[in-house]
């Protein structure tokens, strides 16, 4: 094998981009990672992470042992008018924020040989005669023999590439802060306001993560995001409680717009697709940042498989790989689109809650079925 013959192209250097990248190139892999922006950066996120991929990162050397993470293990659901519900997080997991995680990350790839080029965006990816040719803004074009696209929940590549998903607005947009504020450490807070959702818990440093889900509908209606957050969110007393409080960090909040939630494809025209660009979890159920890293890792597995000699064509690793993606996400995906519908909405909101508070047991089982085993 030709050394200098780039064989993945990475796309996004988000953590299912990272884990690829750099489960590839400690196998041998020749592998390169492209990211339009340059670490470290914000992104909306809720910033925890299940301890199902703990022993993964742990093993592969991956895991921030020096960053004062959070340990998450409780779990508190408020309708709109305030009143709660609490209970234990079967699995539990951690907090992070996606700024020191990825940097992290990034420096652990640039270790392993992973070559990486950042502020660099890619415009275009073909597909002909059993290889990729990848162009990029600058003008330069890169061939390769596999791409792993994972550049996240929304990219004008979506558009290119002509993703059914795209051609249907999404009526809703994502909103996030890091703040001081008194909140308990082991705690994940979800509180429900109209037309929305807001989750609450520690990342490291004593920070707290504040993202919320809203419908856009929201926004247009009060014309700025402060203005929206007191006449909608605050209608919860929790929340006005905890924003009236909070040391904003941000100069200004993290916001990202047409946030869709629709199944998408986990291969399209041969490029495999990994953590959001395969399929975005509902925020309530908490545990997005645990399928990238475990997607990241399945795409990996996929392609090392045919470079042993255990696959024998890119048509069986498409097709593993598609089988694999829907045997530990699919089910996932669908209980969370199934469990967004009772929140947002005070009746519903309020049948939820009064669901945990009686059957806590039954309550710990759905937030199960929205988290994978631990591998």
């Amino acid at each position: 094998m030709d050394k200098n013959k780039i064989q993945v192209i990475v796309v996004g250097g988000g953590l299912a981009g990272l884990i690829s990248s750099i489960c590839l190139q400690k196998a041998g892999v020749n592998t390169l990672l492209v990211e339009k922006k340059h670490y470290p950066f914000h992104r909306v996120c809720g910033e925890y992470i299940s301890n199902e991929v703990k022993p993964f990162l742990e093993r592969m050397d991956l895991f921030p042992e020096d960053i004062k993470t959070s340990k998450l293990n409780r779990f508190k659901l408020s309708d709109i008018k305030g009143n709660f519900a609490e209970v234990e997080l079967p699995l539990g997991g951690f907090g992070i924020s996606r700024f020191q995680l990825d940097d992290f990350l990034y420096k652990k790839a640039l270790n392993a040989g992973v070559d990486i080029k950042t502020k660099t965006e890619v415009s275009d990816i073909k597909y002909n005669e059993n290889e990729f040719t990848v162009s990029l803004k600058t003008g330069e074009v890169l061939t390769s023999e596999f791409v792993i696209n994972a550049y996240g929940k929304r990219s004008k590549l979506d558009k290119v590439f002509d993703r059914e998903f795209m051609k249907r607005k999404s009526p809703f947009l994502g909103v996030k802060y890091h703040v001081k504020v008194d909140f308990p450490k082991d705690l994940i807070g979800l509180y429900n306001f109209k037309g929305g959702y807001c989750g609450i818990s520690h990342v490291e440093d004593d920070k707290v993560n504040i993202c919320y889900l809203s419908r856009r509908e929201n926004l247009k209606s009060y014309g700025g995001i402060a203005e929206m957050e007191k006449a909608i969110l605050y209608q919860n007393p929790i929340l006005k409680g905890i924003f009236e409080n909070a040391e904003m960090l941000f100069e200004k909040p993290e916001v990202i717009n047409e946030i869709s939630f629709e199944r998408k494809k986990s291969v399209d025209n041969h490029m495999l697709m990994a953590g959001d660009t395969a399929g975005l979890i509902t925020p309530l159920c908490g545990n997005g940042m645990a399928m990238a890293i475990h997607s990241g890792y399945l795409a990996s597995t996929s392609i090392l498989n045919f470079y042993e000699g255990k696959l024998k064509n890119r048509q069986e690793v498409e097709n593993e790989y598609k089988n694999i993606w829907q045997k530990n996400f699919s089910k996932r995906l669908w209980v969370g689109r199934k469990t967004q519908n009772l929140f947002g909405n005070q009746m519903r909101a309020g049948l939820s809650v009064g669901f945990v508070k009686n059957f806590p047991s039954l309550a710990k089982k759905l937030i199960q079925q929205t988290h994978g085993e631990v591998f």
